[in-house]
């Protein structure tokens, strides 16, 4: 019996639990069509405060929570919730910790103030995805991210986490979105991004920006493959991902026609 191929979608912002962008309904139409059509799905994303637990029915997975995420010097536990998306049989992990996460507000406070450890709490998400899997023990063949928060991930996945077993065979999209701050994520953000030995400083050179345009260049960089997500990408990623010599890139599809998706999604898979 040949064993169902396995994606793991991993986004800031997925329907009907947080929405952003338009992107967030094509992240829940994705991961429907794929487990729909054969592929063993889970999806993992921030529990931002702004989520209702009760409406949505979360409740902790207590086996896989008491992870300690370490950044720099400090060490943050890592609770782990799940819940059934609805209308589909596959379940979203949604990661949280009290001083990351528990606010009324998802990146700006009550008066449109910017976060000043959004870059710091970027780190802990990326880096706590990547640690639930391997506490899973659950390999994915495709891993899709989505959002500008997820843009450490093919970066970590190809240095800090290229030895884990876990991830031996796993092929990474990354998806170009909207820029939707002007922000950086603060001074310290590139050094915090240092979360291995394995990580060297011009592998972060695509980050070093900081902010939401570097952090879409830097997980397109790493990507083995790259989709356009919204009509309004910035023109200097457009200019240098349409195209890119040795990976796959889907344009942006305003009908949201998920067929390039899903096959993409199978040619990565058995390669």
């Amino acid at each position: 019996m040949v064993s169902k191929k396995r994606i793991l979608f991993i986004a800031n912002e997925m329907s009907p639990y947080l929405e952003l962008t338009a992107f967030s309904e094509i992240v829940n139409k994705l991961a429907i069509k794929a487990n729909d059509t054969g592929f063993e799905v889970r999806c993992i994303m921030p529990r931002f405060g702004t989520i209702n637990e009760r409406r949505h029915r979360l409740h902790e997975v207590v086996r896989l929570s008491g992870i300690n995420i370490s950044i720099e010097n400090d060490d943050f536990p890592l609770q782990i919730k799940v819940a059934s998306l609805p209308n589909a049989r596959l379940q979203v992990y949604f990661l949280d910790n009290e001083d990351m996460f528990k606010r009324k507000f998802v990146f700006n406070d009550d008066n449109e103030e910017w976060y000043d450890d959004n870059g710091m709490r970027t780190i802990f998400f990326c880096k706590g995805a990547l640690e639930t899997v391997k506490k899973f023990g659950w390999p994915p063949d495709i891993i899709h991210c989505s959002g500008w928060m997820t843009g450490l991930i093919p970066l970590f996945l190809k240095t800090a986490y290229k030895k884990e077993p876990v991830f031996s065979n796993s092929k990474v999209i990354f998806t170009l979105g909207q820029s939707t701050f002007k922000q950086k994520l603060g001074a310290d953000f590139i050094k915090q991004c240092l979360i291995s030995a394995a990580i060297k400083e011009k592998d972060i050179e695509p980050f070093k920006e900081a902010n939401n345009i570097a952090m879409f260049k830097g997980g397109a960089s790493f990507a083995d493959a790259i989709s356009f997500g919204d009509a309004d990408v910035d023109k200097k990623l457009t200019e240098a991902f349409a195209k890119v010599k040795g990976k796959k890139v889907i344009p942006y599809n305003e009908g949201s026609d998920l067929t390039e998706y899903l096959q993409l999604y199978s040619d990565l898979a058995n390669k």
